[in-house]
Parts: C-alpha cells; sequence; structure tokens
C-alpha cells in the first residue's frame, strides 16, 4: 500500500536523498569556477537582450509585429540569465538546504522562460507563415493584437512553470518522484518533455513549408523577370534569422529534453545524473548565441546596436568631462561676470552722458540766443 504522508515542510536534502542523489556531480573546487565563468556569461545574456529591446523600442525601423515578438523573446532570454544566475548561487550543497517552495522558485523561473522562447518561436512562425502566404515583408497584425499574443505568450508560460507547485508533484508520493528533479512528479516530466518536442516538431514543419513556398515563389519570379531579384524586399532575409535562431534553440534544448523524457519514463540504466550539467550548460548557451545571432543577421540591428553603445559611451564622458572641468568653468563663470560687471560700468557712464548731452546743448544753445537779442532800452516814445 503507497504512502501518502506529504512532506511540505522538509528540506529538499530528503528529496534528494529519496531519489538516491548522493551529490549533484559539482565537486566544490569545480563549483567556483563553473559560477565565475557562468556569471560572465549571464551578464552577457542580461545586457546583449536588454540592447535587443531598447534597439526595437528606439528604432522606427523595427516597429512592425515581427520585431516586437522578437524583443519579447529576447526578454523571455533575459529572464533566463535570472533564472541561470539564481540556480548558480542555490546549487550544490546549497540546493540541500533550500525548501520546497524556494526550490519551485528556482525550477519555475528555468520552466517560465523556456515556456516564453518557445512559445514565442511558435508565434514567430506563424506571423511568418501568414506574411509569406501574403509575399510581405510583415503581417498586417495590429499592435493590439500583438500585446494581445504576446500577454498570451506570458499567460501560458507562467502557467505551465506554476503547475508542478499547484498539485502536480509527489510531496504527497514519493515513489513517483523523478532523479533529476527530486519533487516533480515523472508524469509531468514526460507531458512536459513530450509537449515541448511536438512543438519542435510543428515548428520545424511550418518553416519548412515557409522555405518550399519561398523557393517555388522566386524561381518562379526569376523566369518572369530580367535580373536578379532585390533580397531585401522579400521576406526571405527575415525568415533566415528566425531559422537560424530556431535551429540554435532545437539544438541546444533537445538534448535537455530527451533526457528529461528518460528520467520520466524510470530509465534506470541511461544515468541521467551525469549529463544533466553538461545540457544545463548548452541551454545557457542558446539565451548567448541569440543577440549574436540577431546583429550578425540584420545589419539594421547591429547599426543600432553601435549607436547606442556610442550613446552610452558619449554619455559617460559627457559626465565624466563635466565633472573635470567643474572648477575651470566656475573660475571662467567668476572672471566673466567680473567683466561683465565692467563693461556693464562702462556702458552705464556712456549713458549717462550720453543723456547729458543734449541738455548741455540745449543750455549753451539757449544762452547763445539771449545773447544775440538786442537790449531793450527804457526810451519814451514821442508821438507827432
Amino acid at each position: 500500500m503507497a504512502n501518502h504522508t506529504c512532506y511540505h515542510y522538509m528540506p529538499m536534502g530528503f528529496f534528494y536523498n529519496n531519489s538516491n542523489q548522493t551529490n549533484d556531480g559539482w565537486h566544490p573546487s569545480q563549483l567556483i569556477p563553473v559560477q565565475c565563468v557562468g556569471s560572465i556569461f549571464c551578464c552577457f545574456i542580461l545586457v546583449s537582450n536588454a540592447m535587443v529591446i531598447a534597439a526595437v523600442i528606439t528604432n522606427r525601423r523595427f516597429h512592425y509585429p515581427f520585431y516586437y515578438l522578437l524583443a519579447n523573446l529576447a526578454a523571455s532570454d533575459f529572464l533566463a540569465g535570472i533564472a541561470y544566475v539564481y540556480l548558480m548561487f542555490n546549487t550544490g550543497e546549497v540546493s540541500r538546504t533550500l525548501t520546497v517552495q524556494q526550490y519551485f522558485i528556482r525550477q519555475g523561473l528555468l520552466d517560465t522562460s523556456l515556456s516564453a522562447s518557445l512559445t514565442n518561436l511558435l508565434v514567430i512562425a506563424l506571423e511568418r507563415y501568414i506574411s509569406v502566404m501574403n509575399w510581405k515583408v510583415h503581417s498586417n497584425l495590429t499592435k493590439r493584437r500583438v500585446t494581445l499574443l504576446i500577454v498570451l505568450v506570458w499567460a501560458i508560460s507562467i502557467f505551465m512553470a506554476t503547475v508542478p507547485s499547484m498539485g502536480w508533484n509527489c510531496i504527497c508520493s514519493l515513489e513517483l518522484c523523478s532523479t533529476l528533479a527530486p519533487i516533480f512528479s515523472r508524469s509531468y516530466l514526460i507531458f512536459w518533455s513530450v509537449s515541448n518536442l511536438v512543438i519542435f516538431l510543428i515548428m520545424v514543419s511550418i518553416y519548412l513549408r515557409i522555405y518550399i513556398y519561398v523557393r517555388r515563389k522566386t524561381s518562379v519570379l526569376k523566369a518572369h523577370t530580367s535580373g536578379s531579384i532585390n533580397r531585401k524586399r522579400t521576406p526571405i532575409k527575415l525568415i533566415k534569422t528566425v531559422m537560424t535562431v530556431l535551429g540554435a534553440f532545437v539544438i541546444c534544448w533537445t538534448p535537455g529534453l530527451v533526457v528529461l523524457l528518460l528520467d520520466g519514463l524510470k530509465c534506470e540504466k541511461c544515468n541521467v545524473l551525469k549529463v544533466k550539467r553538461w545540457f544545463l550548460l548548452l541551454a545557457v548557451l542558446n539565451s548567448v548565441m541569440n543577440p549574436i545571432i540577431y546583429s550578425y543577421k540584420d545589419e539594421e540591428m547591429w547599426t543600432t546596436f553601435k549607436n547606442l553603445m556610442r550613446c552610452v559611451c558619449n554619455g559617460t564622458r559627457r559626465q565624466r568631462s563635466s565633472r573635470a572641468n567643474t572648477r575651470t568653468t566656475n573660475s571662467s563663470q567668476e572672471t566673466n561676470n567680473s567683466l561683465r560687471l565692467s563693461d556693464e560700468k562702462k556702458t552705464s557712464t556712456q549713458d549717462m552722458w550720453s543723456q547729458q548731452e543734449p541738455r548741455v546743448m540745449v543750455f549753451t544753445m539757449q544762452t547763445k540766443s539771449f545773447c544775440l537779442q538786442p537790449k531793450k532800452t527804457n526810451e519814451p516814445t514821442h508821438v507827432s
């Protein structure tokens, strides 16, 4: 008879021992270099994806549905960087001291970022399919619909990540616990990995359909037009960018999902604990690669990156120069003020004399006229 006693208030060390995990595979001498190198990668993930979001916001040429969704994909990678930082400093021996809720938060951040990236890539695939079938560079989706799609992506991602904490776990049924995630049920890992792999297949089939259609369309256009087709006016350039991002995502995440599936199926001969950390590093590498792919495949994005870096550098230089020249500016202001005072005194005296000059002229003219007038005599007049 199965034991259905719940262990909500037990530390994670209890569940690790139940899953036969004597250690997490990281030796203390290995964990510190991994944390140092991982911190550098996570800083790059945070800064580069923040620049992608800033580029889409500041550049008006990116104000289209495709780039809004691309910025949302960068936001999911930004969240992945935060999740990796939290994971690095809560692993090893520290992971055994975590509470159940802290472990749910640690795994929930990772699952949310993965679900957001995967769902967002699926939405981008549908957006590209709509635009390509109409042979347009950008689709006719309104900003309101794009906003609703972005909200829907995050709602689905948060829901999928919180399902284990809402009850789909093995806290009350220890015999159902998995090995990689000691408080997750094996049935949940099967559902999680199979659903993500199915979405992978759907996206790959969509892009294969797009690729076949575009290739057929370009061959028809070449047969009826003279000269080469301008690639910038066709959706091919954006499709190559998305297909590269999707390919990197599939390569980096498929091994980890396969391992989760084998763990859910309770494959005891697979020895999943030895490979989990390397597949996790491969997943971290995916968040590093995406901003590089954006800038490499899109010249406008790379130009916007350089402009943003110039603005930041110019801003810091201006702050330094303003701090360094504060004293010289104050002294120059004082000298300018003294010169202004002396000039004002000169102009005031000149104005005073200029105001008195007409009065003096009038006075002299009056005296001259008075002197030129004949003198009046008091002699009597004779009447004849």
